[in-house]
């Protein structure tokens, strides 16, 4: 009974020592890094190509802001030129006071709704 123990647990050792060494080559044959690196590439090609839609994002954002910006500030020049279109001057009398500033009001809202269309034009073109 004692020799057939020795050998039982010799031939366990042994195939244990085998699996551990097949083990250890699977883990280290080139077939089996092959599909990690390509899954370390596919994560990096994730990555990169998240990190190019934020900055494309961020480009956008920072351009839609600028022309936001620029429609405020035309819009503020037209307000300001429009007031003082529309004061009475001293040399003019009412009627030729109220004729101005209907023909004022008139070129106002024109020019304001050029301002936003060209907003909005910007906005389109931006976006292709």
């Amino acid at each position: 009974m004692n020799r057939i123990a020795k050998k039982i647990a010799i031939y366990s050792m042994v195939g244990i020592l085998q699996v551990g060494f097949g083990a250890s080559v699977i883990e280290a044959s080139p077939i089996h890094n092959v599909s990690s690196s390509r899954q370390q590439q596919d994560d990096r090609y994730d990555r990169d190509h998240n990190q190019n839609q934020n900055q494309k994002q961020k480009q956008d954002q920072k351009q839609k802001q600028k022309q936001e910006q620029e429609k405020r500030e035309r819009q503020r020049i037209e307000n300001e030129r429009h007031e003082r279109e529309m004061k009475r001057r001293h040399n003019e009398n009412y009627r030729e006071w109220h004729e101005r500033q209907e023909q004022e009001k008139e070129r106002h809202e024109k020019a304001l709704k050029t301002i936003g269309g060209i907003a909005l034009l910007a906005v389109i073109l931006s976006n292709n």
